[in-house]
């Protein structure tokens, strides 16, 4: 089976806990539509446990863009040489954002790393695609963390969008993007309760997309889509950042 979960935000007690509610096992694929870092608990080893499997497939999202940008410049030995003009005021810039958007508990987790779990750590974040283009069972389903930004000068031409156009954007859930009815766009970024405003925590679907992003560190769920027969898997949420 292939399943889909997206903004983890280091809830690990509830992503190993989803993970048994599915039986995931082996022979199953599991995509992570990115935002697996920051707000939550436990970031860093929820990361090391993705880091082991390799049957999981992790996208991008806006919260890895972020630390990634950050920890690379904070990861580089300051000497006598570089110490007063390595960091400019734009790396102060994105640090800022970053710790208002949560990442100071990926930080200091992080910073308990040695060397060599720190580099394999960045490669990994580094490896993330930005979006997966799957077919399953006669579906098409595009992966993306955030939506499709720009799509009306992109269009269907996945490979011509950025970083910025994928992982930053608030979708149009009432705008059908893809003009073939068997794809659809699963997408996380936008908690579901910011579309509904009822409270519900369950995946939101309409017009062709699926948000599963069901705020699970804002005290909702964890939600696992599965592609092969359209059924979602939820776990109450543990944790509220």
């Amino acid at each position: 089976m292939k399943y889909v979960i997206a903004d983890i935000h280091g809830c690990y007690a509830e992503f190993c806990r989803l993970l048994r509610e599915i039986r995931f096992s082996d022979d199953d694929e599991l995509y992570v539509l990115g935002d697996f870092l920051d707000r939550g608990p436990e970031p860093v080893q929820l990361t090391m446990d993705l880091m082991t499997r390799p049957n999981v497939i992790p996208l991008l999202g806006n919260h890895e863009f972020m630390a990634l940008n950050v920890l690379r410049r904070l990861s580089v030995d300051i000497t006598d040489e570089n110490a007063e003009d390595y960091l400019t005021a734009d790396d102060l810039l994105s640090y800022s954002y970053w710790m208002k958007d949560g990442g100071d508990v990926t930080i200091r987790q992080f910073r308990q790393l040695d060397s060599e779990q720190r580099e394999a750590f960045l490669d990994y974040l580094g490896e993330c695609a930005l979006y997966a283009d799957l077919t399953v069972r006669g579906r098409r389903f595009v992966l993306v963390h955030a939506g499709l930004a720009g799509f009306e000068r992109h269009g269907e031409a996945l490979e011509e969008y950025g970083p910025q156009d994928l992982l930053f954007a608030r979708p149009d859930y009432e705008k059908r993007y893809f003009k073939d009815p068997q794809t659809v766009l699963v997408t996380g970024h936008t908690p579901v309760q910011a579309i509904r405003y009822n409270g519900s925590t369950e995946v939101y679907r309409s017009h062709g997309n699926i948000d599963i992003d069901c705020g699970c560190c804002f005290g909702g769920a964890l939600a696992a889509y599965c592609l092969d027969t359209d059924e979602v898997t939820y776990v109450k949420s543990e944790t509220r950042a």
